[in-house]
C-alpha cells in the first residue's frame, strides 16, 4: 500500500474517533471503541510519516489526499 493512503485512512479514522469518545464520555461508559479507533489512527499516520523517505510537510497533506480521492474515484 502506498503512504498516501496509510495517511488519509489515519487521517480520516482520526477524525471518526471524535464522536465515538465523545459519545462514550457522555454516557458514562468506558471509550473501547474510540480507544482502539484512535491507536490504529495514530500507528497509520506514524507508519506513513516514517516510511516515506521525505516525510510529509502540514502543505503536503491535502495534496496526499487529493491524490487518494482521485485514485479513488477515477
Amino acid at each position: 500500500m502506498d503512504t498516501d493512503l496509510y495517511l488519509t485512512i489515519g487521517i480520516i479514522l482520526g477524525l471518526l474517533t471524535l464522536p465515538s469518545l465523545l459519545n462514550a464520555w457522555t454516557e458514562g461508559r468506558p471509550p473501547r471503541v474510540g480507544a482502539i479507533l484512535l491507536m490504529v489512527s495514530i500507528i497509520l499516520i506514524v507508519v506513513a510519516l516514517t516510511q516515506r523517505p521525505s516525510g510529509y510537510t502540514f502543505g503536503e497533506v491535502p495534496q496526499a489526499m487529493l491524490k487518494v480521492f482521485g485514485r479513488l474515484f477515477n
